[in-house]
């Protein structure tokens, strides 16, 4: 399930969008500050940022410049109620991915967001790999070695999460939103539960406890 961060400080649009996402089935975050959308765009828990030239703190166009300068490449479309020739140049010369003006379609903003969703996955790495540990996205097999791995759906979706992102700790609370999509209470234990069983058939120490922080995949094993 895509994950959209939406920065907009007009709460009846930020409402509008986010609404129209979650009934066209995607998970949404919604925040109102431009310091708030760079913090969240970091974390790298979003698929694609909706963001609003017209921010308090950080205007949008500096989100932008801030984020590209960082080289996160989250895609990201922006929307706006200027309707200067000068301001679309600005955006897209800035790095952004799409423009729209205000007042806008709802179903042309989705139509949008999905075009863009998809140039990114088929722009993606079809096969992950860390050390002799590969995944292939297509065929749904994962190999250590010469050895071919059977993994549960849940399985799968952990370990394509981990090998996204090598060697970096991942949270409790992202694993559980990205893998299971949804909050479970936080005192459950089911990443520990799934992480135990990729431990059995991938090798013990392949996938690392970072004690107070959450899991490491090493991209070395």
């Amino acid at each position: 399930m895509n994950r959209i961060l939406v920065a907009e400080d007009e709460e009846r649009i930020a409402s509008f969008i986010e609404k129209g996402l979650r009934a066209n089935g995607f998970r949404s975050e919604v925040v109102s500050d431009g310091n708030d959308a760079v913090a969240f765009a970091r974390s790298g828990d979003f698929d694609l940022m909706v963001l609003d030239i017209g921010l308090p703190g950080l205007d949008g166009f500096s989100v932008l410049r801030r984020l590209r300068a960082e080289r996160i490449e989250l895609p990201i479309i922006i929307l706006t109620a200027r309707d200067a020739v000068e301001d679309t140049v600005a955006g897209l010369s800035g790095g952004a991915d799409d423009y729209m003006r205000k007042p806008f379609a709802f179903d042309e903003l989705l139509a949008r967001i999905r075009l863009r969703l998809i140039s990114e996955s088929a722009a993606a790495a079809v096969v992950l790999r860390a050390g002799d540990l590969t995944l292939d996205l297509r065929t749904r097999r994962a190999t250590v070695g010469e050895r071919a791995v059977e993994l549960t759906t849940r399985e799968f979706s952990l370990l394509e999460t981990l090998l996204r992102h090598p060697d970096e700790v991942l949270t409790r609370q992202q694993l559980l939103s990205r893998v299971w999509g949804f909050d479970f209470d936080p005192g459950s234990n089911v990443v520990d539960v799934y992480v135990r069983y990729l431990r059995g058939k991938l090798g013990a120490d392949r996938i690392e406890t970072v004690r107070g922080a959450g899991y490491r995949l090493s991209a070395s094993l």
